[in-house]
């Protein structure tokens, strides 16, 4: 079951940015991605819905410090990443 992600403008430059911030992250940012694709529920990526100001949002795990914030349209298969970023960038 292969999920799409739909990348917005919005969120590419903030990818673009983290990327440049944290190059010895990239591999792992990446590894993310198609574990997303493939799998959103993979246990590695630790999915959790978030509440509060977030609430509808979902976010995955790159890494201990870096988080991924997503739209996760499961009955459209569509995945929206939003932000990118350390725990308190994200959230």
């Amino acid at each position: 079951m292969s999920y799409q992600l739909v990348f917005t403008e919005h969120y590419n430059r903030r990818a673009a940015r983290f990327i440049k911030r944290h190059p010895e992250v990239r591999t792992q940012y990446l590894k993310t991605l198609q574990l997303l694709s493939a799998n959103p529920h993979h246990p590695s990526l630790r999915l959790h819905a978030l509440q509060g100001k977030l609430a509808g949002l979902h976010s995955v795990s790159i890494n201990l410090s870096y988080r991924i914030t997503l739209e996760l349209l499961i009955q459209d298969k569509h995945i929206i990443p939003v932000n990118i970023g350390d725990h308190d960038a994200v959230y």
